[in-house]
């Protein structure tokens, strides 16, 4: 039978003994080693033969008579036969306290063999070859027993003996040196047990040299011929091989200085990129050059660990884990543990020890206040031994830690090299992490979190295993307060335990759920994260506070519940723990994290006692109300009590745990209510877990990288960004945008449908309700696309938050878009209204046309075939048909726009020569784009010139042109025009008269009065009713009134040439709609006009006549001429829906949300160039965004003739198709059911255009002249003769056509895209991107921020330019002057308190790394300083790494917008 040693099993274990040691004055020292190498005296227990005594229970009684540590015969589920256990050598070790009482000085093993040794040979032989002595228990002393053989070669052996005869009455007796014999009979197991230590003692204490000191240690099994020890699998050896390998290469290495050596990249490389990353989010002085420096630094750090390279120990670390098989993976990481564990297991022995007793000193100094030079002193040597202690630290941790390190490195310096053996490392470190191996996500000796380390790493598990879900347990409470111990009993994990080996920072390990257990769960993993101690006496110090906040703050936020482990009972001793996690917690409640804690009281001495449970629970409630007030001052919130923090319910989230150990350890047995407890804290975990949706992995990682981002600034809660959510929102602003063009796409076909209506005379009246009732079906489905969204999308936690809000915005949207649609039909039939006179004309003009084109062909019937002759002939009657029938109608007159201004201007009280001046310098038309106005302004001479700057433009003086009579000024008008003017010369002065909050103002003016008088003007009936010149009085009115109510409240006067220019640009921009308002008025109301248009539709009937064709020939022509237009109306029309749908859906730049259009607007100016268009962009984004609407939309549907000019083609031939079919259907039905009525032509007109009345807008025809027509079969193949020939004709896609169509795209995507949110960041225009235009009570925000200077901001009393980006203002030292008059200064890190406009902004401190505008700076940066007469040097001199950023990095830096 072979003999089995599981060597591997006590690989595992460690022990820890004080032994008392006299050298002097006595002391006590303490031990830890792994077991396997303690060399012990081995103390082995053997049975001769059959006896009344428990071998077992009387060993137990010398180890621990409190505890069965060997199993014995009286132990419950033992058996006589003892089938199991005969053979087994069980082994167990007494460890010393270092107190009075223990029964041995030092660690002794003590073994014990099952059975009757007599027969076990071959073990018995083994263990006395090891032991140091043997005690032996036998029935008698008989020498013909069978059993006297084996005794007497214990005897005769020279290693000790104890001899136990179980039916002798003899006392403890020395036989001959070192051989013992003690009767046992009618004596109790304590006298027996007593008498035997002493004798174990006197043996182990002996200086007699006869008397062999031999040791043991379990290692040595290893090498015993007979035994099969575990570890000499295949599998483990292939491991063990791999690590000593390792071992090889460390082998006579100083342990401090291994991680300087081998490990170079994350010691002080590492902790000087962590000190300078978190220094970038406090920056002092020249922030932006502070800024650059600090990064350039970060990216050598980065290059000297990437030119550190791999060391040989890593590298062979590296290999073994890429080319092992996962079994043999495991074994090598184990043993690898064990081997690093060996190096530094002596250093860490006695390092610690020196610590424990310079912090004992410290403490008796500090409780004797003792002079604070003695205790300084007393305090460096604990933070030497601390510093000396982290430096001796090595495990396998750190091996991981240098392999992330390393990736970091590479992945920042050679970003594009995507192949290099580093791309690899985050795969090698995710097989781990699903395996179930403990890695490490916060650094705990540089105090960070590697983002990009642990993002890469969950990608890897992401690509392995999927996105799935997964539950987020973490653990927070003070040092060695049994956090570790109690998960890995909870969940069976590997989180590191022992005193010398403290967790530091936080570690994950992932659990996979059961079947059974996933049954009940909606998600599929459970990560669990292990803390190091709050209040850690390594960081003992200025430090510990701050790191013990971000800690926290941090294990909270990751996990979505997180355990609160308190050891004891007492509240005073809980004090500074719990203030920390309410505070964590309040910051989570505030940033809208809503995680949930459970209460743990480890150690709790009688956890059945209800009564004293429940006064536990009170007082635990009341400890954490206090620190929740004392929280809420801190963070600034309104919080009475803990439940108004989190949700808490102190009777169901608070558990007792029962002590880990029965007694003081070392040798305390654990207690079995321990492993009780942690079950049902389990239940009650899976329980509460089981109601949580978990979060992605994907998600995790976000979470991860948000929280830690916020963390490094000064202030957590306005620093939080939440990426998930933002991205969360970010798709349903997407989802928004196809909600509302699904409503719009619909109430734009009613519109186009009911305009027809309207102008067939079917409708005279729009109701609201009736706009509702036809939008019914698509709002409903609308309606309920949006629940099945936010009920069934995978993010629908997030999404609840937005869920009413967004509903009553696709109500409040639709209402809307029903109120604008009714107001348009109203206009149509105000309209139609106006011209009902025409309108009833047209019957009797037509008709009287109809019948004298007729009689006139009769006369000219022999003249058919001369196309000249009928031509003169028709021409000449023509002109005394039309005078006839408008003989008694006034024709309207055309309007000259220029000299009702002139006029205007004049009763305004304005000199002729200033406007002359004012218009032929042309600068009004850039009033709205100028960077300095001090021209307009009458500045005072005593202003002060060193804290101003001044523009002044060279002006052209002329007296002859400022004596010009009125028609020259008239012919001024006519020559602008018709062209532009060039504008002349500006020269910028060294300063401008007005400061950057002066130039606002005017500019502000003039937006203001621009937006006002445009509303004004285009609220007039002029398309309905007619120009009036009063309608420009009115508008020129009120912008003088607006231009003297802000003279009379500024600083300034103004001069009059302002208010001259402002009124000529208004103008300029009301002209255009004035005149086609009016054109569209004299096409409605004109008779003559409407007649003009019809010369040549008679012409073609007077030409069929001539030719003889019959009255259905000639009236299937008419009708096609008539729906001619109509029918290219309606195509264009729907063309356009269709076009501005294709474009919305499929075109990049229109088919996501806001922010997906500001990119694009962007990138388009990029690529032009131009400054004065990125100006406009600056002060109106919207109307450049608008700008850039239009250009695509007419370079989509004009440019490419290869790909969007054939999509639009195919869109407007399929309209075309769609109507050439409903009027041919049309045709049909209205043949068919007029002959079987047998109905006439006239019948036959209203049934056929009855049917298309909401189709097309439809001319009526008299019937009158065609009731000789009684084939109607024929009419209508005539009619769909002369169809196919109309519409070959008009299909092909005329991009001038689309432009003047009633629907244009460019109008239904600016009406789409730009009702959003168009608010500016009061210190560099960036501008908000929510697609919701009132998105309160959220406030504005902007992924990336800009440098203030492109607004015009400069230091106050200089020239010099702002060259910061708030973002990085907000987490600096520096302060701003919230208003241009203000003394008050206010720090950029408070500048929500700087009033309303500041408030509103959510602006979160970041790197600023967007390229884009700094590329813009650096691009035109003489324009920007000629702009506004400012100048980039001084503070504002730009960095010279802004200097190397090229266009297409500008352009490709946008795509961040999205990260």
């Amino acid at each position: 039978m072979e003999i089995e040693c599981p060597l591997w099993a006590f690989r595992q274990i460690t022990k820890t003994w004080k032994i008392t040691q006299s050298k002097g004055d006595s002391y006590i020292a303490k031990k830890s080693i792994p077991i396997y190498k303690a060399e012990t005296p081995l103390v082995s227990f053997f049975r001769l033969g059959s006896t009344s005594v428990s071998k077992s229970q009387l060993m137990n009684s010398l180890i621990n008579d409190r505890h069965s540590t060997f199993f014995h015969r009286n132990c419950a589920g033992s058996t006589k036969s003892q089938h199991l256990l005969n053979g087994v050598a069980e082994i167990a070790w007494y460890c010393p306290a270092g107190k009075p009482n223990d029964a041995f000085n030092d660690c002794i093993a003590f073994c014990n063999l099952h059975g009757d040794a007599v027969v076990i040979e071959k073990q018995r032989e083994i263990l006395t070859e090891k032991s140091s002595f043997s005690v032996v228990l036998v029935p008698n002393l008989q020498k013909d027993d069978q059993n006297w053989s084996i005794l007497s070669a214990f005897f005769k052996s020279k290693k000790p003996l104890i001899c136990l005869i179980v039916d002798d009455t003899c006392g403890a007796i020395e036989i001959k040196k070192g051989k013992y014999k003690m009767g046992l009979k009618d004596r109790s197991h304590s006298d027996v047990s007593e008498q035997l230590k002493r004798i174990i003692q006197d043996i182990l204490s002996s200086q007699d040299p006869s008397i062999p000191k031999t040791s043991f240690q379990l290692e040595t099994m290893a090498e015993v011929s007979g035994i099969k020890v575990d570890e000499s699998d295949p599998i483990c050896q292939n491991g063990k091989s791999a690590a000593m390998k390792l071992a090889n290469v460390l082998q006579n290495k100083d342990v401090s200085k291994i991680k300087d050596d081998f490990l170079p990249c994350q010691g002080h490389l590492w902790h000087e990129w962590c000190k300078l990353n978190k220094e970038l989010y406090n920056l002092k002085g020249h922030i932006e050059m502070e800024k650059s420096k600090k990064q350039g630094q970060l990216m050598e750090i980065r290059k000297n660990q990437c030119a550190a390279s791999c060391s040989e120990l890593m590298k062979l670390f590296i290999e073994s884990l890429s080319l092992l098989p996962s079994k043999d993976k495991e074994y090598f990481l184990r043993w690898t543990q064990i081997v690093t564990d060996a190096l530094s297991a002596d250093d860490m022995s006695s390092i610690l020890q020196d610590y424990d007793d310079a912090w004992s000193e410290f403490l008796t100094l500090k409780n004797k206040h003792t002079m604070a030079e003695l205790l300084e002193s007393k305090k460096n040597k604990v933070e030497c031994l601390s510093e000396k202690l982290q430096s001796a630290t090595f495990g396998l941790e750190h091996f991981f830690r240098e392999l992330g390190q390393l990736y970091e490195a590479h992945k920042t310096i050679h970003a594009e090299n995507r192949n290099g053996e580093w791309s690899q490392y985050p795969k090698l470190a995710a097989d781990l992490l699903i395996s179930g191996h403990p890695l490490e996500l916060m650094d705990g000796d540089a105090g960070h979190v590697p983002l990009k380390w642990i993002s890469s790493l969950l990608e890897e598990v992401i690509k392995k295993l999927g996105d799935q879900k997964v539950f987020v347990l973490s653990v927070l409470g003070v040092q060695s307060s049994g956090k570790s111990t109690m998960l890995n009993a909870m969940f069976g994990l590997q989180f590191a335990v022992s005193a010398g080996r403290c967790t530091r920072g936080a570690f994950m390990q992932l659990v996979k759920l059961s079947d059974e257990i996933k049954r009940n769960m909606k998600f599929d993993y459970i990560l669990v994260v292990d803390t190091e101690g709050l209040r850690a006496l390594e960081l003992a110090g200025g430090a510990t506070l701050y790191h013990d906040n971000e800690l926290a703050t941090f294990v909270v936020g990751v996990g979505n519940m997180t355990l609160i482990n308190i050891f004891g009972e007492n509240p005073a001793e809980m004090q500074d723990i719990l203030q920390i996690v309410v505070q964590a917690f309040m910051r989570m409640k505030k940033v809208k994290l809503s995680p949930s804690c459970l209460f743990v009281h480890q150690n709790v001495t009688d956890i059945a006692a209800a009564e004293k449970n429940m006064d536990g629970k009170r007082r635990l409630q009341e400890k954490l109300d206090e620190m929740a007030q004392l929280a809420a001052k801190e963070e600034v919130c309104d919080a009475q009590c803990f439940s108004d923090i989190i949700k808490f319910d102190v009777q169901k989230d608070v558990k007792y745990l029962a002590q880990l150990w029965e007694g003081s350890p070392p040798m305390a047995p654990p207690n079995p209510g321990y492993s009780e407890s942690i079950q049902e804290l389990k239940s009650i975990i899976l329980s509460k877990a089981s109601k949580s949706e978990g979060i992605t992995f994907s998600q995790l990682s976000t979470k991860i990288q948000d929280l830690w981002n916020a963390l490094l600034k000064e202030n957590f809660v306005f620093s939080f960004k939440n990426t998930l959510e933002i991205a969360v929102y970010r798709k349903l602003e997407d989802q928004y945008g196809n909600w509302t063009w699904a409503i719009r796409s619909n109430l734009l076909t009613i519109e186009n449908q009911l305009y027809n209506r309207i102008e067939n005379r079917q409708l005279n009246k729009i109701e609201s309700n009736d706009l509702f009732n036809e939008a019914r079906k698509t709002y409903g489905e609308v309606r309920k696309a949006m629940s099945e969204y936010f009920e069934n999308e995978k993010d629908k936690e997030i999404l609840v938050q937005w869920r009413g809000r967004f509903e009553n915005k696709i109500k409040d949207f639709q209402n809307d878009l029903v109120r604008v649609v009714k107001r348009k039909l109203d206009e149509v039939i105000q309209q139609k209204d106006a011209r009902k006179k025409l309108d009833d004309q047209k019957a009797l003009f037509e008709n009287k046309l109809l019948q004298k084109s007729k009689e006139l062909a009769q006369q000219l019937k022999d003249k058919a075939k001369d196309e000249k002759e009928l031509q003169k002939q028709f021409s000449s009657v023509w002109s005394i048909w039309v005078a006839e029938l408008t003989n008694d109608t006034k024709s309207v007159e055309d309007i000259n726009l220029e000299d009702d201004l002139l006029t205007i201007l004049e009763d305004l009280g304005m000199e002729q020569a200033l406007m002359v001046d004012c218009k032929a310098s042309g600068r009004y038309k850039r009033i709205s784009d100028m960077g300095d106005y001090a021209d307009y302004v009458i500045v005072p001479k005593n202003q002060d010139q060193s804290e101003t700057s001044e523009q002044s433009e060279t002006k052209k003086e002329n007296k002859d042109t400022r004596n010009q009579n009125k028609s020259f000024f008239k012919s001024l008008f006519g020559v602008f025009f018709g062209r532009c003017l060039s504008a002349q010369t500006e020269q910028q002065k060294s300063y401008s008269a007005l400061s950057y909050e002066d130039q606002k103002q005017v500019r502000q003016l003039i937006e203001s009065v621009v937006a006002e008088s445009l509303k004004a003007i285009k609220t007039k009936p002029v398309a309905s009713r007619g120009y009036a010149s009063t309608y420009l009085s009115e508008m020129a009115k009120l912008e003088k009134d607006k231009v003297a109510d802000f003279k009379s409240k500024w600083k300034y006067p103004l001069k009059n040439e302002f208010t001259v220019d402002l009124l000529l640009y208004v103008f300029d921009l009301a002209k255009s709609w004035l005149l086609e308002s009016q054109e569209q008025f004299k096409r409605n109301t004109d008779a003559l006009t409407y007649l003009e248009s019809k010369k040549m539709q008679y012409y073609n009937i007077f030409k069929s006549f001539c030719k003889g064709s019959s009255s259905a020939v000639v009236l299937g022509e008419l009708i096609c001429e008539k729906l001619k237009a109509s029918i290219v109306e309606a195509v264009y029309n729907k063309t356009a829906i269709a076009l501005a749908g294709e474009m919305k859906c499929n075109f990049p730049a229109f088919s996501g949300n806001r922010l997906n259009l500001e990119k694009h607007v962007l990138e388009s100016l990029a690529e032009k160039e131009e400054f004065d268009g990125f100006m406009k962009y600056i002060r109106n984004p919207q109307s450049q965004a608008e700008v850039f609407i239009k250009a695509e939309v007419q370079k989509y549907i004009s440019i490419n003739p290869k790909d969007k000019a054939k999509k639009t083609q195919t869109i407007f031939q399929k309209h075309i198709e769609d109507i050439n079919k409903n009027v041919g259907e049309a045709l049909f039905v209205a043949t068919q059911k007029v002959r079987t009525q047998h109905g006439n032509t006239n019948m036959w007109l209203k049934e056929f255009f009855s049917l298309l009345k909401d189709e097309l807008k439809i001319e009526s025809i008299c019937g009158q002249n065609f009731s000789d027509i009684n084939d109607l079969n024929f009419l209508q193949e005539e009619t769909n003769k002369k169809l196919k020939s109309v519409m070959k004709e008009i299909s092909s896609f005329s991009a001038y056509t689309m432009n003047k169509s009633r629907q244009k795209p460019e109008e239904i995507l600016i009406d789409q895209l730009c009702k959003c949110c168009w608010v500016k960041c009061p210190f560099c225009s960036a501008v908000c991107t929510n697609t919701i235009e009132s998105h309160s009570p959220d406030d504005h925000s902007v992924p990336f921020h800009r440098p203030s200077g492109i607004k015009g901001w400069h230091y106050r009393g200089t020239v010099e330019m702002s060259i910061n980006f708030c973002t990085t203002n907000v987490a600096s030292d520096r302060s701003f002057h919230p208003c241009h008059d203000s003394e008050t200064s206010i720090p950029f890190k408070q500048y929500r308190t700087g009033g309303p406009k500041y408030a509103e902004w959510r602006i979160t401190p970041d790197e600023s790394k967007l390229a884009y505008w700094k590329w813009f700076v650096c691009r035109f940066q003489k324009e920007l300083e000629e702009y506004y007469g400012l100048k980039f040097e001084g503070r504002g001199k730009i960095p010279d790494d802004w200097k190397i950023i090229s266009k297409t990095e500008a352009i490709k830096s946008l795509d961040e917008m999205y990260e």
